[in-house]
């Protein structure tokens, strides 16, 4: 069972096509990436999900129910448009958004003040909006979005506008908010944090998905055959030892006089096969697969568009 499905969305405004028969499958307890350019069509799905507009086409379920209503109450979402009243008092406006989502006062109370003093903002509770820094109020923004300990997080780019240490804390609390039970969807061009994150992906271009399934399983769909090793006491130059049909992509040698080479294989070669054929030239001191990351495989797909 999915937490989350789209199937074969069609969205148009006016003369354009912003979806064109999206389906995605978002299981429960998971972080799922959508990715794509700017224009792609990210946008219109999640604002689909979250019941803002509705598809042309197509179907949303939630727990494999037909969306409706009452679904909104189960759903988080953080827009890329950040919006709080200006001239409201923090802690006070956490309190009314709180209970809008149907929290009890005292239970938004007590939550918000765990949240104020994990995010190091309890200070700020009777301050203005307006008198916060862009990254306060982001906090705020995230902590009123989840608030209502909601079954759906919905994360449109998250760490915008967030330095590398709120970055950092955040990312810890959308891991721990999937590990208390919370499966979550968010869209981002940070492909760092997909790789960090990400349980699954799915890649949008143009209209259409181009690309899903889980990090691990597209990282190894795309491997190069490209190998790194760290050598020692060679036993000839490294052109010479390396195996027949490998190319030397890189050579550099350490102050421990060790040798690190990364090298590319014209054809499929299993890595035992690889070890076997250098050991009698050389000391293996370490061996490992070079995958390509998110940020290649998201230009190259995009690129073949």
């Amino acid at each position: 069972m999915y937490a989350l499905e789209t199937i074969d969305i069609v969205k148009r405004y006016a003369n354009h096509l912003a979806l064109n028969k999206v389906s995605i499958s978002v299981p429960q307890q998971s972080i799922f990436g959508l990715l794509g350019p700017n224009g792609a069509g990210k946008t219109s799905l999640i604002r689909i999900i979250n019941q803002i507009t509705a598809p042309d086409e197509g179907k949303v379920l939630f727990s494999g129910m037909p969306l409706n209503a009452s679904h909104s109450s189960i759903v988080g979402y953080l827009p890329e448009e950040r919006g709080l009243y200006k001239k409201m008092k923090v802690g006070e406006q956490a309190m009314y958004l709180a209970q809008l989502k149907g929290v009890e006062k005292q239970v938004a109370r007590k939550r918000l003040q765990m949240w104020f003093e994990m995010f190091e903002i309890d200070s700020w509770w009777n301050k203005k909006v307006e008198e916060l820094s862009k990254g306060m109020q982001q906090k705020v923004q995230f902590i009123v979005t989840v608030i209502h300990e909601p079954e759906i997080l919905i994360f449109d780019e998250p760490f915008s506008g967030f330095d590398p240490v709120n970055v950092k804390l955040l990312k810890a609390e959308i891991l721990r908010l999937r590990d208390q039970g919370s499966t979550i969807l968010f869209s981002t061009h940070n492909m760092e944090s997909v790789e960090e994150l990400c349980d699954h992906i799915a890649l949008i271009h143009s209209s259409e998905k181009i690309l899903d399934g889980t990090v691990e399983e597209i990282k190894r769909g795309y491997r190069s055959h490209t190998f790194e090793l760290q050598l020692s006491n060679l036993k000839g130059p490294v052109s010479s030892i390396i195996p027949e049909g490998f190319e030397l992509l890189t050579e550099k040698t350490n102050h421990y006089n060790e040798t690190l080479i990364r090298i590319k294989s014209k054809e499929v070669v299993h890595p035992n096969d690889l070890i076997q054929a250098m050991i009698p030239h050389a000391g293996i001191v370490s061996f490992n697969e070079v995958l390509p990351s998110m940020n290649d495989i998201f230009i190259e797909k995009v690129q073949q568009k």
